[in-house]
């Protein structure tokens, strides 16, 4: 009986180191021990907001989420006044795609205006144009704008200046990153940095369709 309980502990241990291993390669994987990804931002896979987007780009072209279908795409809501957020943000995503060389072709950065009334669109193409020409900027009439922000659940607001023309807006400071099958996946809040933000990037492009 001590022999067959002493067998019986030893398989128990060793299934338990088996498991342990097994796990331990999920998470060198960035599965976390789930199946899912461990994402550095916060996962919204299976979110039911987030979903679509409408508006004119740059050139005065309508756009919209679907044509982007193939690459990783990164939103994010701002405006061309704000003085650190959003220069940052778009700063740091142009980064990550020369961190991931051949890969950043895969990546599309999208850029909605919360300012409408001052961003015009020759604005807008002048100000992505200093961080990467690839990037397209989203702008519509004011209630197309409160639209997409309630799709999106981005809270933005008018902050009165001096004068009526040196307001600023409070916005939410979060990127919105989908996947090559046009599925909301990530939040990635303002300031976890480039790094986590291509690392999130790349379990995406890695996953299979």
């Amino acid at each position: 009986m001590m022999m067959t309980k002493r067998r019986s502990i030893g398989w128990a241990a060793a299934l338990a180191l088996g498991l342990s291993l097994g796990l331990a390669g999920c998470d060198q994987l960035g599965l976390g021990g789930s199946g899912k990804p461990a994402f550095k931002g916060v996962d919204l896979t299976g979110a039911e907001y987030a979903r679509s987007i409408s508006l004119s780009d740059q050139d005065g072209r309508s756009r919209s989420l679907a044509e982007f279908k193939g690459k990783v795409v990164v939103v994010f809501f701002g405006y061309t006044q704000c003085p650190d957020v959003c220069p940052t943000t778009l700063a740091e995503l142009a980064e990550v795609k020369r961190m991931l060389g051949q890969d950043g072709e895969k990546v599309q950065g999208i850029f909605v205006t919360v300012d409408p009334e001052r961003d015009t669109a020759p604005l807008l193409k002048a100000y992505l144009n200093s961080f990467d020409p690839t990037f397209v900027a989203l702008r519509g009439s004011e209630e197309q704008t409160k639209a997409v922000a309630k799709e999106f659940k981005v809270f933005y607001a008018k902050v009165p200046g001096k004068t009526p023309e040196s307001y600023t807006m409070d916005h939410t400071a979060a990127s919105f990153i989908f996947d090559p099958q046009g599925r909301v996946r990530v939040f990635s809040r303002y300031g976890s940095g480039a790094q986590a933000l291509a690392d999130d990037i790349k379990l995406l492009l890695a996953e299979r369709p």
